[in-house]
């Protein structure tokens, strides 16, 4: 079987979620026997034709010129190459900015979307985008012949407004056992003495809440924010905090075994995400060993049920720096309770066989429909109704 998987910036990984997933699913499967090509971005900066077994199809992508019209760009120009080629399964991860190309996907293929997040839902947004990134989650699921989703609520969220099925598969994350408290000295750290973050800087991932909350507490206690802050909000962010001594922006940084070593030596680890299902960096803070301070919502309790801690206000940020210390009695069982989680839920070859068995029974039971292009009058309906 031949799978195409489009909709991120490539791999190996040196942006987020959708692209870790790609990762190791990508390489899994080519263990699998399965034959699978990645589309990655033409400035990408793994130049390579292969990687681990997966082809890699580099295509151009103007999102360094021209912001978010570039991503638009980017993805026809991966559709359109994928249109040339043979496939048995086009794998879609995310639909921003990819679902107004629904219609060129090729006919003859089975095409199942990853619908991520409830995206229009992100307040980074103006209302005029969230009003078109629900049009553009119709289209989606229009031009999907299979949906995917990553969480339960997620899936019972398309069943509910769709009336249409989604397969649940979550992201993977393996147990971290290489610990090695040499990688503190690059940040000149100490085991349990600081507390950190990882995330994309977004209006949506609760890092000003949190900030705030650590120059209320004032412990003295350094405190990493992972993440790459070069977007206009991490310059904000960058202005606001870079003042206060103790709070270290590190830049993004994508070598697993140095994160899972920050994330596993961490007093506290917080997790901000509002928006969007079973979070990647949460599972691999799960498995890292880290005591982890979540958002409060639907999404992060129903993966972490009762074994973290939760917060909504600065004010509970601080009282969560200020009264809780990771090595305290109480806290082992959290964590050995989300490890639990991780092997009997989680692991990468889980979710891969997941995925696996997926593409094998979609293709088996397919007999695809023909897809129309969506009519003028079409277009209008939906946007109404969005």
């Amino acid at each position: 079987m031949r799978i195409a998987i489009i909709g991120t910036r490539g791999i190996p990984n040196h942006y987020g979620g959708f692209e870790q997933c790609a990762e190791y699913l990508a390489a899994g499967l080519v263990k699998k026997g399965y034959e699978v090509l990645v589309y990655n971005s033409h400035n990408h900066p793994y130049q390579g034709k292969t990687w681990n077994g997966v082809e890699i199809c580099h295509c151009y992508d103007p999102e360094y010129k021209l912001g978010a019209i570039g991503q638009f760009l980017y993805d026809y120009n991966c559709i359109k190459d994928l249109r040339k080629k043979k496939f048995d399964v086009i794998l879609q991860l995310g639909y921003t900015s990819s679902s107004v190309w629904g219609w060129l996907l090729p006919r003859n293929v089975v095409v199942t979307t990853n619908m991520d997040g409830l995206e229009w839902t992100r307040s980074k947004y103006s209302k005029p985008v969230q009003r078109f990134l629900r049009f553009a989650e119709k289209l989606a699921v229009r031009y999907s012949d299979y949906l995917i989703a990553d969480s339960i609520e997620i899936q019972r969220y398309l069943q509910g407004k769709y009336d249409k099925r989604a397969t649940y598969i979550p992201y993977g994350a393996e147990l971290f056992e290489n610990t090695n408290d040499a990688v503190l000295d690059e940040f000149k750290l100490k085991a349990n003495q600081y507390d950190m973050l990882i995330a994309r800087m977004e209006p949506e991932n609760s890092i000003e809440t949190i900030l705030d909350g650590v120059v209320k507490a004032d412990t003295g206690r350094k405190f990493l924010v992972v993440g790459n802050a070069s977007n206009d909000y991490g310059t904000y962010l960058r202005a606001k905090f870079d003042s206060f001594s103790n709070i270290k922006f590190c830049g993004g940084i994508y070598d697993m075994d140095k994160l899972n070593n920050l994330r596993y030596y961490s007093n506290l680890y917080f997790h901000g995400h509002t928006v969007g299902g079973t979070n990647p960096s949460l599972l691999e803070a799960m498995a890292s060993n880290s005591l982890i301070c979540s958002n409060d919502n639907k999404f992060n309790r129903a993966v972490l049920e009762n074994d973290a801690l939760y917060f909504l206000t600065p004010d509970d940020v601080a009282a969560h720096l200020l009264t809780v210390n990771k090595s305290a009695a109480g806290y082992e069982q959290f964590m050995v309770n989300n490890k639990q989680k991780i092997t009997e839920l989680y692991t990468c070859d889980t979710i891969i066989n997941s995925y696996a068995v997926h593409f094998e029974s979609i293709v088996s039971e397919h007999t695809k429909v023909y897809k129309p292009k969506v009519r003028e009058t079409e277009v209008s309906l939906l946007l109404e109704n969005s």
